[in-house]
């Protein structure tokens, strides 16, 4: 396995803790294949020509956070853009859709930025735009660099020309693009420029101002939202993009304390998502929660008939397929070939962050043994998922194996499990 040093130690770091890291999942993951061949297979060629949009049901715990970092890496490698927004009552409520919007254009990212990039950039929506231009203008996904101004214009027209974009949208998009002209402003102003470009994605400032500096007749808001996220899927394929994959995470407990009318206005505007996705071509929507969500008498789905004959419940006793419409993480059974699997692939990427290592680490049949003992001594009604428990132990027992003072099993066990429960 050939694999970046930077991006192995990355990995390794993360997986010290039991946390997925924010690249390279799909490096170890295992369990999974079926259905992300599923999604490839069917969903990412079909977004091209209608939206899409699915959900996923999994307890704390069950691998959503890993589901979704492996989803993003398939993603961006079919050439699609992918934004991770957690939905919360503070900062992106479902209830309050431009706030929604303005996750969606924070989190963005782009194919090439995730490649050279190890961590998050604070404005990557900057990035999609400026690729953009490169993309109209000479055809290639090319961030920051100068265009002259026969390029800047062949990219105007196509963007005036896509009737499927908001005429504000694709005005601020053009005035962005004007700070790439060689004969743009100094640094400073153009630096301004940008970001107050972006504030307005984000539905911040003065329509005063945006008018008078921008030439647009309004803001971001609750009203036209829905009108902007059609226009960004619209943006994003005119960009040369196949669409854009948006993962929608529930934070704990959103919903549930949600007043009432608060909690049917999210419900209407998630109906509302699914009614009109088809008409939505180049986005694909995840949405991921508890089963709590499915079924709560309070504040799940059950409460509003429309949404919940829409969505359906989730069916825990198959495993999910890529066109199921809930894909139920809780019905997938991980076995000990599959974790003894990852563990092996573990090891590799632990050899790469550590280079001149192989030699002093366990050969693979050891690790699978080492895998095997400790799935043995784990209950199932433990706190801690295998998973979490495994990769932790795995990165503890190679670290062991470079220091030269290797653990039994039972100790590596006890040593982890009381390192997590503490954390």
């Amino acid at each position: 396995m050939n694999i970046d040093n930077a991006l192995a130690s990355q990995i390794v770091e993360s997986l010290r803790t039991g946390i997925p890291p924010q690249r390279g999942v799909e490096l170890y993951s295992v369990g999974n294949e079926k259905i992300i061949e599923g999604i490839k297979k069917f969903h990412f060629p079909g977004m091209q020509n209608h939206g899409i949009i699915r959900f996923v049901s999994g307890q704390w715990g069950s691998g959503k956070t890993h589901f979704f970092r492996l989803l993003r890496e398939v993603a961006l490698q079919n050439n699609c853009l992918v934004s991770n927004v957690e939905l919360e009552k503070s900062s992106a409520a479902l209830n309050k859709f431009q706030s929604v919007f303005a996750a969606i254009v924070r989190m963005v990212a782009t194919p090439s930025y995730y490649a050279g990039n190890t961590t998050q950039e604070i404005a990557p929506f900057g990035t999609v735009i400026s690729e953009s231009l490169s993309w109209l203008s000479n055809g290639v996904h090319s961030s920051g660099a100068e265009v002259n101004y026969d390029g800047y214009q062949k990219a105007v027209e196509k963007l005036m020309s896509d009737h499927g974009i908001d005429i504000d949208f694709k005005k601020m998009v053009k005035q962005y693009w004007e700070t790439f002209l060689p004969e743009a402003p100094d640094k400073s102003i153009t630096e301004q420029a940008r970001g107050e470009i972006l504030q307005w994605f984000g539905g911040e400032g003065s329509i005063g101002i945006y008018r008078k500096k921008y030439g647009v007749s309004k803001l971001v808001t609750k009203d036209n939202a829905k009108i902007m996220l059609q226009s960004l899927a619209g943006f994003v394929r005119l960009s040369g993009y196949n669409g854009l994959l948006i993962l929608f995470d529930e934070a704990e407990q959103a919903y549930s304390v949600m007043r009432q009318s608060t909690l049917r206005e999210a419900h209407n505007n998630l109906l509302s998502l699914i009614n009109n996705i088809e008409t939505l071509p180049g986005l694909f929507l995840i949405y991921a929660t508890t089963p709590d969500f499915y079924s709560d008498p309070k504040f799940g789905i059950v409460i509003y008939g429309a949404l919940s004959g829409r969505i359906g419940k989730p069916d825990d006793n198959k495993y999910p397929r890529a066109l199921d419409t809930i894909w139920n993480l809780d019905a997938v059974q991980t076995v000990l070939e599959d974790y003894q699997k990852a563990a092996v692939k573990i090891k590799n990427i632990y050899c790469s962050a550590f280079p001149g290592s192989e030699a002093l680490l366990p050969q693979d049949l050891e690790v699978e043994k080492r895998v095997r003992e400790l799935f043995q001594q784990h209950s199932h009604l433990a706190g801690i998922r295998f998973w979490r428990l495994l990769v932790s132990s795995m990165i503890a027992d190679f670290d062991d194996h470079l220091e030269g003072e290797v653990r039994s099993s039972e100790n590596l066990y006890d040593d982890i499990m009381e390192k997590l429960r503490n954390e």
